[in-house]
């Protein structure tokens, strides 16, 4: 090459210095070489293993091995395991040892996928990076500190505190809005300390580095091409391979490096550069790969003499490592999202928050499930002999599960946008592993309940069980084939219930059972028909529900509403609908005596589907409504409002769209608060419009992850206003006045928009068809002809009212009791001796498992097991708890202090506890242990929350949470 190739680029870029000798280079690039592989996008993990990652992992370790400067980042564990369980060798294994032993391959982010960050539950984050981060801890005894989120479409302010927590140093992004970004480029605040929580201390704070507008790909300089499916070809040869560096062809290879290079060092305020080196499925030839980029970056620094640039292969530990040292002093940025996530004018990524909506409330079930299983299967271990049940296959069945929840979370899976097949990959995954769970909890149950004679045959046997640790009371609904029933709980007392034929079967009915049951504990129910009138028999009474009916209405535009108002009510609301529309009207609140006007309707938004006439949209104009007809069921438990829409001119067919609403009662006080301030809704499709008379300035408030709520003031934007103004919902939002709130409350994730004063919109389901060539060819068009059936509960109330049942009422609608059913056949189960388990109002038992992990809580003790090459057996006694305070420094003036909590004493009814220890987020790190970097920065104590709180004595059983605070423990149970 020759030597002054490169001076017009530097000159031009501004970057050029004094020529002459340098003692240090003035500009050194971190080239770090990775593969972006998505868990599950156009093909299935199992496609994608055959097709180029097992030999991205095989290149990857041979030429680790040959070259000591070479460097690799591997992030998602769902391949790593696959390949290291089905395909390595024992010296693969131990190669790849000794390369994480000497820091040149690194794990970064180490959870099972790279989840998306929008939509997501927060509890199934911490899940899937717990199983990622225990395997590597086990395996290698090593415990991840960069992230590697790169390819997500945003990123939520929930990450720094769950990033932080894990013992995270440093985190990296990439899609954020494209003008903010380019600002951000400018200004050279492309790295800043992220403060995810304005609760919590500077503990929960991260170093966030924002990739450029180049993102993780190195363009032109792949030369492995692309990979072949379903399997590598013979030849070798695969499409798009870059020509190999030649002498010739050298210089434009060092001048297009020197070039980006410089470019992107102006973003920067340290001389320091990221430059990532891969991109999608790459690196399946890494021998090629290395050969090629030797000579470039070799060429390279031969003139770093002269023009200041040196590049070296770099882990993304050595970067970090790198700008720490330089302790520059880094501006904060506070607890605000970068949601939603437009890569141009044009595209708004937004309609991803409702996609696939059957497999989002799928993911959201199976996550429940797994909650109620741990629990269930960790009661059943510390607490009783083993009758029949295999502890080894039960936890067996949890960790299939956990894997199913992890890899669902991934950014092309529980965002819907991925290949269909791939989806059915999904379905099948969740589906199957839940089926395990189910027979874990039927096996538990059957365990535990030694068969004594009971009632004649022809009934049922219900067993009822509570995952949360409050007690609740609550509504639970079993289907039934015969009406005259009688209900007994476990100790012969007759149950209050009410039946009403099914508006599923026509010919079953369900039964409303009302049931308080404390944390963690079961009920036990004997469903029997009652074959004469009960009043004569002096069997317990269960109540038929009453029904009326109300034709068609269609309503009009500016026709006059209201003048003829049908209540129905509970404890806490009247629920006024308008007998003219059949619509909902108003509501009354009781505590605060207000009516507020509410109105619902369904609508729908037209894509634009047709690419030859513009990109592609996600939501455009409205359809009219339609006809509605009504029909009230009414009953002492529960009445419940049937609400069919109907397209006009379609009339005599199925419903288009229907709302099932229910308000239910309960007993009166604390026990029933939860109960009666809440209107159930049930739907079939959508979007859901809620308007109300709320003066709310279109201010929506949504939730991060299920975490904390954001702030979202509507936005007026040159084009494409509607979709950058929607939002996601994983689990509640709100609209508010001066005086009202209106809650929503989420099975599962949506999108959410509030486009005028006073409204909110939930996006419930999408389905469209579009001619671009990429997704017809991949089958990525979303032709989903699903019938979805999504969940919301509506508080209504004022600000301080709803701030304290807000959280709780989000938990219960989320983890609601299981019914276990089976019919009678001479037998039942008897009672269970069983001590509750209860936490204080404001903390949530977030997980109760056996992890089932082989290795020591003692680091020094587990990388000594690991030296000889031995493996620890699972302790079963150990229990992993999680806690969390639900509650805002500011939210609520008592549920929002600190609470102080006995471990030994709140577990035991589950046994005695030997000794507690405070773990990281995902438990490989012993908290008293786990030293972060500390950064600089311009404003440190804003918004610091509890910087100061008083750090209790190790191994303490008792421990004081403060606002939004995680607490992780190990519990070790004495033996029996």
């Amino acid at each position: 090459m020759k030597p002054r190739g490169w001076l017009p680029l530097l000159l031009q870029l501004g970057l050029m210095w004094p020529l002459g000798a340098l003692s240090e280079p003035r500009l050194r690039v971190f080239v770090v070489p990775h593969s972006h592989m998505d868990v599950g996008w156009l093909h299935t993990v199992q496609e994608s293993m055959q097709a180029y990652v097992t030999n991205v992992y095989n290149s990857v370790v041979e030429e680790l091995i040959l070259e000591r400067r070479h460097r690799f980042i591997a992030v998602e564990q769902v391949y790593f395991r696959l390949w290291w369980d089905g395909v390595a060798s024992d010296k693969q294994k131990g190669q790849v040892r000794q390369l994480v032993a000497e820091g040149r391959l690194e794990f970064v982010l180490g959870g099972q996928v790279m989840h998306d960050k929008a939509v997501t539950h927060f509890d199934d984050q911490i899940l899937q990076l717990t199983e990622g981060h225990s395997f590597l801890y086990e395996t290698f005894g090593i415990r991840p500190q960069f992230s590697w989120q790169v390819d997500p479409f945003g990123a939520s302010a929930t990450t720094p505190t769950l990033f932080a927590l894990s013992g995270f140093n440093a985190h990296v992004i990439s899609r954020i809005d494209y003008y903010l970004k380019e600002a951000m480029q400018i200004n050279q605040q492309l790295q800043f300390v992220w403060r995810g929580s304005r609760s919590l201390s500077a503990q929960q704070e991260i170093f966030t580095h924002v990739l450029d507008h180049f993102g993780y790909c190195s363009e032109g300089f792949y030369w492995d091409g692309e990979p072949i499916f379903p399997h590598p070809p013979a030849d070798g040869w695969y499409p798009n391979m870059q020509l190999p560096v030649t002498q010739k062809s050298l210089q434009s290879f060092v001048e297009a490096m020197l070039y980006n290079v410089g470019e992107r060092a102006t973003w920067f305020q340290t001389p320091h550069l990221l430059w990532p080196w891969g991109c999608d499925r790459q690196f399946f030839n890494a021998s090629l790969q290395f050969s090629n980029m030797d000579r470039v970056m070799e060429e390279v620094n031969k003139f770093t003499y002269q023009h200041g640039i040196s590049v070296q292969y770099a882990t993304l530990g050595n970067y970090f490592q790198a700008v720490h040292a330089h302790q520059l002093s880094w501006k904060v940025r506070d607890h605000q999202d970068f949601l939603p996530y437009s890569s141009d004018l044009l595209y708004a990524w937004t309609g991803f928050y409702a996609s696939r909506s059957g497999l989002k409330g799928l993911a959201r079930r199976a996550s429940a499930l797994l909650y109620v299983g741990e629990s269930m299967f960790t009661r059943y271990v510390l607490l009783a002999p083993h009758w029949f049940l295999d502890p080894a296959w039960g936890l067996q069945q949890l960790q299939q599960l956990r894997w199913a929840v992890s890899e669902v979370q991934h950014h092309d899976a529980i965002t819907g946008t991925h290949a269909v097949k791939v989806g059915d990959m999904f379905v099948e995954h969740l589906s199957t592993r839940m089926e395990g769970v189910h027979k874990l909890m039927a096996s538990i149950i059957q365990d535990r309940s030694p068969a004594h004679s009971g009632p004649e045959p022809g009934g049922h046997f219900a067993v009822v069980y509570n995952p949360l640790a409050w007690t609740v009371t609550t509504i639970i609904t079993l289907t039934v084939e015969f009406p005259n029933v009688s209900i007994t709980d476990e100790s012969g007392r007759p149950v209050p219930a009410q039946f009403q034929r099914s508006k599923e079967m026509p010919s079953a009915y369900d039964l409303h059972v009302l049931t308080t049951i404390p944390g963690l504990s079961y009920r036990h129910y004997s469903i029997q028909p009652s074959r004469r009138p009960q009043e004569d028999t002096g069997e317990p009474v269960t109540s038929l529900a009453s029904s009326r009916q109300f034709g068609l209405r269609l309503r009009r535009s500016g026709k006059q509403v209201g003048g003829s108002l049908v209540p129905v009510k509970n404890d806490c609301y009247t629920v006024f609908l308008d007998k003219d529309t059949n619509l909902m009207h108003s509501i009354w609140e009781r505590r605060s005596n207000r009516t507020v006007l509410v109105t619902q309707s369904f609508r729908e938004y037209h894509v634009k589907s047709d690419v030859n006439h513009g990109p592609i949209s996600d939501n455009y104009v409205f359809t009219p409504n339609g006809r509605a007809e009504m029909e009230i069921v009414e009953g002492p438990l529960v009445t419940e409002i049937r609400q069919y829409f109907y397209r006009q001119g379609n009339e005599e067919m199925r419903p288009t769209f229907a709302i099932y609403s229910r308000l239910a009662r309960g007993p009166q006080g604390s026990d029933g608060e939860l109960l009666c301030h809440r209107i159930e809704q049930e739907y079939r499709v959508g979007p859901l419009e809620t308007s109300t008379k709320l003066n709310t300035g279109r201010a929506l408030y949504s939730d991060n992850n299920g975490y904390q709520m954001q702030r979202r003031p509507y936005r007026n934007y040159k084009s494409n206003t509607i979709a950058r103004n929607y939002y996601p919902m994983v689990q509640s939002a709100f609209i508010q006045s001066r005086r009202s709130r209106l809650v929503l409350l989420s099975t599962q994730a949506h999108g959410v928009s509030s486009q005028r004063n006073g409204q909110v919109e939930v996006m419930l389901h999408r389905r469209l068809w579009n001619n671009d060539k990429g997704a017809l060819g991949n089958n990525l068009t979303l032709n989903d002809t699903s019938v979805v059936h999504p969940v919301l509960w509506l508080l209504l109330g004022s600000r301080a009212l709803t701030s304290g049942l807000h959280q709780r009422s989000g938990l219960a609608l989320q983890h609601r009791p299981v019914v276990m059913l089976r019919e009678m056949n001479g037998e039942v189960g008897g009672p269970w001796k069983q001590k509750a388990v209860t936490l204080p109002p404001g903390v949530h038992l977030q997980i109760l498992s056996i992890p089932g992990w082989k290795y020591s809580s003692d680091h020094t003790e587990h990388l000594r097991t690991l030296q000889k090459g031995d493996k620890a057996k699972a302790d079963l006694r150990c229990v992993l708890l999680r806690l969390q305070h639900l509650y805002e420094v500011d939210q609520d003036q008592v549920l929002s202090r600190p609470v102080t909590v006995n471990l030994r004493s709140v577990l035991r009814g589950l046994g005695s506890v030997v000794s507690v220890e405070e773990r990281s987020l995902t438990e490989t790190w012993d908290v008293s242990e786990m030293y972060r970097w500390t950064w600089s920065m311009g404003d440190p104590h804003r918004h610091r929350g509890n910087s100061s709180r008083p750090l209790p004595p190790p191994g303490s059983p008792e421990v004081t949470i403060y606002p939004k605070e995680i607490r992780t423990f190990f519990i070790h149970f004495q033996e029996h």
